[in-house]
């Protein structure tokens, strides 16, 4: 029998267990597996959480704070970004058989690096691969049609990963550019940050076509000099991701920026990747010699370094040139 273990009862960690654990293959256990005792009693109890209102866990689905659950066959790591390093660290001993795929976005801000070189450093016998693109957690965890990108050096393992990890209605694409889908994931958050002030400081869907697009530019402009392929970051773990996470309020990095524009506070217990990534992708950008204006714009704005109308200022004053 496969093992399937979700580390992390965030909502995207549930969503991924309650889909898998709905339609499971054949001879698969799901688990979900969360740090917090109580909380995991409470919901394996109840069946119910605030995360996805509405949504009763699956019979078939496991639910644990033990950490023997994580020593599975595939691990699903959907922890926030910046706790990965850490959470490696911690539980080293228990996944060291086993297949780890990432399900976070973003940028570690001590390392500069990726959640897949980050397992690969914490689990060398490991071939680590990543789950991204776009979708919101109530979409996967209702049982709506979404599609992924499940990247892994490896087409073996790739292959099997993708069947493994597949229901009716979640599809999976697969590519071997972990790179790309890597960074197409978690660079986006930072832009939808910046769409979001864009709207939320009333300057309008025009602006925001055209933060957008810029924004889309920095992204494959850093991706490709960190070896990315230019053609993963047009597919869904690139633009496709962007178009959903820079347009609908569903987005938290999204959320973020229009409470930046409209001067609001915003909830600090919300983890909202794209606030780290932008550190972190300015820094990688300043150590290639790449310019990156929209995301130097977003790490002033969430640190507070900026106004709204000085980082569009900065924008603005920017030197005329061809867009291509």
């Amino acid at each position: 029998m496969t093992r399937i273990a979700v580390a992390g009862a965030g909502a995207f960690g549930t969503a991924l267990a309650v889909a898998l654990s709905g339609s499971p293959p054949e001879d698969c256990r799901v688990t979900l597996w969360g740090r917090d005792r109580a909380g995991m009693a409470r919901l394996a109890a109840t069946r119910e959480t605030a995360r996805l209102p509405g949504l009763r866990l699956p019979p078939a689905l496991t639910v644990t704070a033990d950490p023997e659950a994580l020593a599975a066959d595939v691990v699903l790591l959907a922890v926030p970004a910046q706790a990965l390093r850490g959470f490696l660290a911690e539980h080293r001993a228990h996944l060291a058989q086993a297949m780890p795929v990432a399900c976070c976005k973003g940028i570690d801000l001590t390392t500069l690096e990726g959640p897949t070189r980050l397992m690969a450093a914490a689990l060398p016998r490991s071939r680590p691969a990543i789950l991204t693109g776009p979708a919101f957690a109530a979409d996967i965890a209702r049982g709506l049609p979404t599609a992924l990108v499940l990247a892994c050096a490896d087409e073996t393992l790739g292959t099997g990963l993708q069947r493994l990890l597949s229901t009716p209605v979640l599809r999976l694409y697969r590519t071997a550019d972990v790179v790309g889908a890597e960074l197409g994931g978690a660079l986006k958050n930072v832009i939808a940050i910046a769409c979001g002030a864009c709207i939320g400081g009333g300057l309008g869907e025009s602006a925001r076509a055209a933060l957008l697009t810029r924004g889309f530019a920095e992204m494959r402009r850093l991706a490709i000099a960190l070896g990315a392929e230019e053609t993963t970051l047009m597919g869904l773990s690139g633009l496709g991701d962007l178009v959903l996470t820079a347009t609908s309020e569903g987005s938290r990095n999204y959320r973020l920026g229009l409470a930046l524009g409209r001067g609001e506070g915003f909830d600090p217990g919300v983890t909202v990747e794209g606030a780290a990534t932008a550190r972190a992708a300015l820094a990688l950008g300043g150590r290639l010699g790449i310019a990156m204006p929209v995301t130097a714009a977003v790490a002033g704005l969430v640190e507070g370094r900026l106004t709204l109308p000085e980082a569009l200022r900065v924008l603005l004053d920017r030197p005329l040139r061809a867009e291509i």
